[in-house]
């Protein structure tokens, strides 16, 4: 039977796929979207001649096309989901797409496992004291429309494919990857802070982790998940080793890349602009938008880390190393240097 991994074409989604054919896995079937570029996909075709690929093009928010996907697969890696846009698209390409996925699977009983790519975003932080370790226990956002359409899209996407597993014999594994960076992703994750024309606003102190993941170490994580007689009905944070502070990536960026306004905020000044900004949206009976809210910068900035140890357990070791993870995203954006500036959104994966 074959392997589908949804989302195929983007950033994770390719990497996934590269790190499936170097396991072994010979019968592949990977789901894009229209607009995908699919040269790494073809690049990949080439280098496993050996390999069955086997490319479907469509709308995963479509039964149709959901259809076309889940027949016949043993296992489903689903990792598209919606970065940006605007509300409704982001819940459409992330909470309708799963819920056509898993109703064709239903109809089909096709798959044996299905491997989940939720977030790190989804847990319920806001309350937990700076500097809190997360683990897998940590219970989920309960508000995560004080957060973001993004947070609200992956809570929703996740109880649904609970939902499902509590009902079906269905083998669920939930990975929730910190923020993805690497070759082809975005200069800076939301947890640094966010930008304001060309002036990146640091939000939080300069000493809060930075929760990354290298891309090709998330695929790792993931394909080893995947395949892991062990990970059945388990969900598992991933995060890299000896991560660095807000402040020291932002400085090496500048250091490595290119220079850009930047202006820190610390916590304590995040939060009562946060609030402020609240109270004049309830002033304005939402003319002016929320912005940023108290709960949503409790939950990004106040310095919470996040334990990788239980998917060590499975045998995953990050390859990459964060410094070498680093130095080749920068030689990355230092050769586009010229043509992007560090808060053009490349590709997103929010946390």
């Amino acid at each position: 039977m074959s392997v589908l991994v949804t989302g195929a074409g983007g950033f994770l989604g390719g990497a996934v796929v590269e790190r499936l054919l170097a396991s072994g896995e010979q019968n592949l079937r990977c789901f894009v979207r229209p607009s995908s570029n699919l040269s790494r996909l073809e690049d990949l075709c080439k280098r496993y001649p050996q390999a069955r690929i086997e490319h479907i093009v469509g709308n995963l928010a479509t039964r149709r096309d959901a259809r076309r996907a889940v027949a016949g697969v043993g296992t489903i890696y689903h990792v598209a989901s919606a970065m940006r846009g605007a509300v409704a698209t982001m819940f459409r390409d992330t909470v309708v797409a799963s819920q056509c996925l898993l109703e064709a699977w239903e109809e089909f009983d096709a798959a044996a496992r299905i491997v989940l790519i939720s977030s790190l975003g989804v847990y319920g932080t806001s309350h937990l004291p700076p500097g809190y370790c997360v683990k897998e226990d940590c219970p989920l956002d309960p508000h995560p429309e004080k957060r973001d359409p993004y947070t609200h899209a992956k809570l929703r996407q996740e109880s649904l494919f609970r939902t499902y597993a509590a009902k079906h014999p269905m083998d669920l594994v939930v990975l929730r990857p910190g923020a993805l960076y690497g070759t082809g992703g975005r200069p800076f994750s939301s947890r640094v802070g966010i930008f304001v024309g060309k002036t990146l606003l640091h939000l939080g102190n300069g000493r809060n982790v930075l929760p990354l993941s290298h891309v090709d170490n998330c695929a790792d994580a993931v394909v080893v998940a995947g395949t892991s007689p062990y990970s059945s009905g388990q969900c598992y944070n991933v995060v890299d080793d000896d991560l660095p502070t807000a402040s020291q990536f932002i400085r090496a960026y500048q250091e490595q890349v290119a220079r850009f306004p930047c202006l820190h905020v610390p916590y304590s000044l995040a939060l009562l602009a946060s609030r402020a900004l609240e109270r004049y949206h309830t002033y304005s009976r939402g003319q002016i938008p929320a912005l940023l809210t108290p709960y949503k910068t409790a939950a990004s900035w106040k310095g919470h880390t996040f334990d990788n140890s239980k998917i060590k357990s499975l045998g995953w070791w990050p390859t990459v190393s964060t410094a070498e993870a680093m130095q080749r995203t920068f030689a990355y954006f230092r050769s586009r240097s010229s043509k992007h500036f560090p808060s053009e959104p490349v590709t997103q994966h929010q946390i």
